[in-house]
């Protein structure tokens, strides 16, 4: 019960998010996604030389991806989101006065 107790903060932050975004951040599919095609690669190459070489595949994945979604039809539209955001910032705003 304690560990369930300490970690449904963390559990259920999706929910605080507008609703169109909770389907694809609920989810681990993007990732998934990403770990395959990883995986799919690494078994062409099968022996890799070094570290940096598959640090360099992996970071020449995840750029691609990252590509895609930037640049293709986006995987989560950022604006209501970030309007959220600003709001949210606004109303937890301090006001922190200097000298007098």
């Amino acid at each position: 019960m304690k560990i369930l107790e300490h970690g449904f903060d963390d559990a259920t932050a999706v929910l605080t998010l507008p609703e169109k975004y909770r389907k694809r951040l609920r989810t681990t599919n993007a990732i998934e996604r990403l770990i395959e095609e990883i995986r799919r690669r690494e078994r062409v190459i099968r022996i890799f030389p070094n570290r940096e070489s598959v640090i360099r595949l992996v970071g020449a994945l995840i750029m691609e991806f990252d590509e895609k979604w930037t640049s293709g039809r986006k995987y989560l539209d950022m604006t209501d989101y970030l309007a959220l955001s600003k709001e949210h910032f606004k109303k937890n705003q301090k006001v922190v006065r200097i000298g007098n």
